[in-house]
């Protein structure tokens, strides 16, 4: 597990400070992340995905639940390790050049509040590591929902 990633997140997640603002460091922080070109969130609102903070191109704005790999985590209420993007089913294309793909619900109260999602220009860039630390983040996040 990455803890100074986790470290550093912890350090700027603030309760008494707006949700925009909590998750805008965050992507600063997830960018920082090797070999990605993509980090960012999904707010659920009505179980539709909204784009949120985020670091990179520009990206799709609405998923529908079950769409995609974000829609697909936010209806299993599991992190997707994607190692191609091109072999997922479904996958949202946002930019050609996502070759792989890591994403995870935070989930609150039993019900996913938000999607971590981060891409990368490379196949089978995330391993169980990157999961488990994108888990333990999306626990830290879970309690400014």
């Amino acid at each position: 597990m990455n803890e100074l990633l986790i470290q550093k997140v912890k350090s700027v997640v603030d309760k008494d400070i707006p949700l925009i603002s909590n998750l805008s460091n965050v992507t600063a922080i997830l960018n920082e992340m090797k070999d990605i070109n993509w980090c960012g969130f999904y707010i659920v609102k009505n179980d539709v995905l909204y784009l949120g903070p985020f670091q990179g191109e520009v990206a799709c704005v609405v998923i529908q639940k079950g769409r995609g790999v974000c829609g697909t985590s936010l209806l299993r209420k599991e992190t997707i390790v994607v190692p191609d993007v091109n072999k997922f089913d479904g996958h949202i294309a946002c930019s050609s050049k996502s070759k792989s793909e890591i994403v995870t619900p935070i989930i609150k109260d039993n019900e996913v509040v938000a999607i971590i999602d981060i891409d990368s220009p490379t196949l089978n860039r995330f391993n169980k590591d990157d999961q488990n630390t994108l888990e333990e983040i999306a626990k830290i996040l879970s309690e400014i929902f």
